[in-house]
């Protein structure tokens, strides 16, 4: 699991750890872990030339080291940096070991030179700052640290506007510009292929928007164990052989789980059939279906082991499919289901036409009992905006994904999965769960329709919401990109791939056996 904490949090553990160490241990405990992830990448990029781009705190010290050290071993170095304002340990380092340093002020000026701010894609080819970079195949952003907010100041927005396209931006601690315990992108902000972060991961590396500024995300273990609760978790492949329910010799169908399935409607028929069978694929004991006469129809051709009709159940997934507003008698029946399972006792998902009929009473309805909700963002800007009689945009969500995911969980008292490239999953009460770990081949029809069965397995076996939530998406996501082998992909494929890729997922790490 990669667990991450809120700045404050981190300051506490690494106040902590100082006083157990001799002065500037720690920093230099980040520079070799620097130093170590930047020569592997000047190998594998073939990179000729380093430059910093050194602010004012720790994180530009350690960007500053790592060129000085960096250039001890032979590599073309250099280093903007913030006129006057610089560690002095770190700029000494620098100078003696031969790093080509150029100093600009707050003003956007060198020397005598105004140079000017830099738009991105219009630099200005004779500024001393577009001709220092020009040639940097690696860019070291220390502009800011943990201690920054969303956005950059004047000079750091024109620094980093002079980045070239072709450098390889490795982000120390995490991307200037963007705010460390995540929220909105900063569109001036550094937008980094790598970020060597020091010990544990920041909100914003595990959570929509900024996790896209963020890169591939490289650990170097610095000692540094804070105490608090972490503000995110995130699942990952190791953690699914601890958390997936497994059935022993002494089960049978009903102890391992019987889930009830309210799905499809004349005109999305399809949707029962992919939810019913990745229930079945993810290894409910029995499946319930509950649906007019086509989709049934449907299922029975495609899932024979499914049992038509209502019964006794351990948890309920209703929606995919449905159609609320179809006045046939049919249609009236499926949502007259739907109701139904909103007052019953038993934990349930709640899914697409499901999240229509979620009014203000839901909270009151559903009190003491296990919800979870799986919209995307369109689907939660409706849903915020009927509770909350406040209108709220689908690019709103988009924005801050997680403040309308916790503000859905608050007004429902429900568990709220926000779908999304990043999965944002909130409770009650507790820390965000992000996950992203499907292709982009995923984001077709009928792939939430798989990933709602799957998360009601879960629910039927005795997961809490959150857990389920979690390590529903994370193994829907893995079964896609299974399924996919990095091409296009049916969302009934990712259903079909879930018995090999839950096999897969639970023999990781066992040894082989000869």
């Amino acid at each position: 699991m990669i667990e991450a904490f809120a700045t404050q949090d981190v300051y506490a553990a690494e106040s902590t750890l100082m006083q157990t160490l001799a002065e500037g241990e720690l920093m230099a405990r980040a520079v070799e872990g620097l130093i170590e992830v930047v020569s592997a990448r000047i190998e594998q990029l073939g990179a000729q030339r380093v430059v910093a781009l050194v602010g004012t705190g720790n994180n530009g010290a350690d960007a500053l080291y790592a060129v000085a050290g960096l250039a001890l071993t032979g590599v073309n170095c250099a280093a903007l940096h913030l006129s006057g304002k610089v560690h002095p340990g770190a700029y000494a380092a620098a100078e003696a070991a031969g790093v080509v340093l150029l100093a600009a002020d707050e003003n956007l000026t060198i020397g005598d030179f105004s140079w000017g701010e830099v738009e991105p894609g219009r630099a200005d080819k004779t500024s001393p700052i577009v001709q220092f970079l020009s040639e940097a195949d690696i860019v070291l952003d220390g502009i800011l640290g943990i201690g920054g907010r969303g956005g950059l100041p004047r000079w750091g927005a024109t620094w980093v506007a002079a980045v070239p396209d072709t450098a390889y931006v490795i982000a120390v601690d995490v991307p200037s510009g963007q705010d460390p315990n995540g929220g909105a992108l900063s569109a001036d902000g550094v937008f980094a292929d790598e970020t060597v972060t020091f010990s544990v991961a920041k909100p914003a590396h595990l959570l929509p928007p900024t996790e896209a500024a963020a890169g591939t995300l490289t650990f170097v273990d610095i000692g540094l164990l804070p105490s608090a609760e972490p503000s995110v978790r995130r699942l990952t492949r190791d953690d699914v052989a601890d958390l997936w329910p497994v059935p022993t010799a002494a089960d049978d169908k009903y102890s391992r789980g019987v889930l009830g399935v309210v799905a499809g409607s004349e005109r999305y028929a399809g949707a029962a059939v992919l939810a019913v069978t990745s229930a079945v694929e993810a290894g409910i004991g029995m499946v319930r279906y509950i649906g007019p006469a086509t989709p049934t129809g449907l299922v029975r051709q495609a899932v024979p082991e499914a049992v038509i009709g209502a019964g006794q159940v351990q948890a309920w997934v209703a929606g995919p499919g449905v159609d609320p507003d179809e006045g046939t008698e049919a249609g009236r029946a499926q949502r007259q289901a739907v109701v139904d399972v909103l007052d019953a006792p038993e934990p349930v998902v709640l899914d697409a036409g499901a999240l229509d009929l979620v009014d203000d009473s839901v909270a009151l309805r559903r009190a003491g009992r296990t919800t979870v909700l799986t919209p995307h963002a369109g689907e939660c800007a409706r849903l915020l905006t009927r509770l909350t009689s406040q209108e709220v945009t689908n690019s709103e969500v988009s924005a801050d994904p997680v403040s309308a995911a916790r503000r859905l969980a608050e007004v429902t008292g429900a568990t709220v999965l926000l779908k999304g490239s990043t999965t944002i999953v909130v409770g009650p009460e507790g820390p965000v769960r992000s996950q992203a770990d499907g292709p982009a081949w995923l984001a077709t029809a009928g792939a939430g329709d798989v990933l709602a069965g799957v998360i009601g397995v879960l629910l039927a076996q005795g997961l809490d919401g959150p857990v389920a939530a979690a390590l529903g998406s994370l193994v829907h996501s893995v079964a896609a990109d299974d399924a996919s082998g990095g091409g296009p992909l049916r969302a009934r494929r990712v259903a079909q791939a879930l018995p090999s890729t839950i096999a897969d997922l639970l023999n990781r790490g066992r040894p082989t056996v000869v």
